[in-house]
């Protein structure tokens, strides 16, 4: 910028610093919303915060969003407030698997995302699964994109636990210490994640406006993280003014036009 615009680099930097983003116009209406979150920085240094987001997936909007160091129920309320405040009626909620999500949300038709329905088998099955079981369980997770409907997965949930009842109660018993441990713990945390979200993952049936899944939301993140990467070495302010303009573009891969028109 200090050689296209002919400026002195410490003139621009206190521009840049001096820089406020406009005011959202928000365009108050009853919505279906997708709601999650991402980290910046390292968890492990202790140095992650992370960007929340309420967005409209069907008109590819970003609501609200705010930025704080962890995902907490409280943040989540207070982006309920923000939206009811400002007129928005909230039709559904689809997410993860966060529980403050769907607490925040309470009272409202929520949606348990598939494809993060999907990663918590894999989490116990693996992408190819060991046993017999656990391949069928994968199997019939996937049905979820395949269309199909609450009653046949739910009747084919119920079959898989009675023809695998036996093979998921195998025990292991440990030489030395005498304990024991569920011989295939994977499966069964598979089997215990589909069952305890069983009633949340055909919420879409009562409207098919409601998202099956976050995929919106992700993609806009993961778009966002490559844009703030080009800068690498910006300080959190710096960082959260640029996220804070992408999200006010509010598509899921703003064009040069559209940025020119809110920076």
């Amino acid at each position: 910028m200090s050689v296209n615009y002919s400026t002195d680099r410490r003139v621009i930097r206190e521009q840049l610093n001096l820089y406020v983003p406009p005011i959202k116009i928000h365009n108050p209406r009853p919505v279906h919303i997708v709601a999650d979150g991402t980290y910046f920085g390292e968890r492990k240094e202790d140095t992650s915060w992370c960007t929340i987001a309420v967005r409209d997936p069907i008109k590819q909007e970003d609501l609200v969003w705010v930025f704080t160091n962890t995902e907490t129920t409280y943040v989540y309320c207070l982006l309920r407030d923000e939206l009811e405040a400002l007129g928005y009626i909230i039709l559904s909620v689809t997410s993860d698997g966060f529980k403050g999500i769907k607490t925040a949300f309470s009272g409202i038709p929520w949606q348990m995302c598939h494809v993060h329905m999907e990663r918590r088998v894999i989490e116990g099955t693996t992408r190819k699964p060991q046993t017999e079981a656990g391949e069928v369980l994968l199997a019939l997770t996937r049905t979820l994109f395949k269309g199909t409907s609450n009653k046949v997965f739910n009747r084919r949930l119920n079959q898989f636990i009675a023809k695998y009842r036996n093979f998921l109660n195998e025990k292991t018993i440990h030489p030395v210490t005498g304990d024991w441990s569920w011989t295939h713990e994977g499966v069964r945390y598979a089997l215990g994640a589909l069952i305890r979200q069983r009633h949340n993952l055909f919420t879409f049936e009562q409207n098919k406006n409601i998202p099956k899944d976050t995929n919106s939301i992700e993609g806009h993140f993961t778009h966002m993280k490559k844009m703030v990467a080009v800068h690498d070495g910006l300080s959190r302010p710096h960082k959260e003014k640029v996220l804070h303009s992408i999200l006010l573009a509010s598509t899921t891969a703003p064009k040069v036009d559209k940025l020119d028109e809110i920076l």
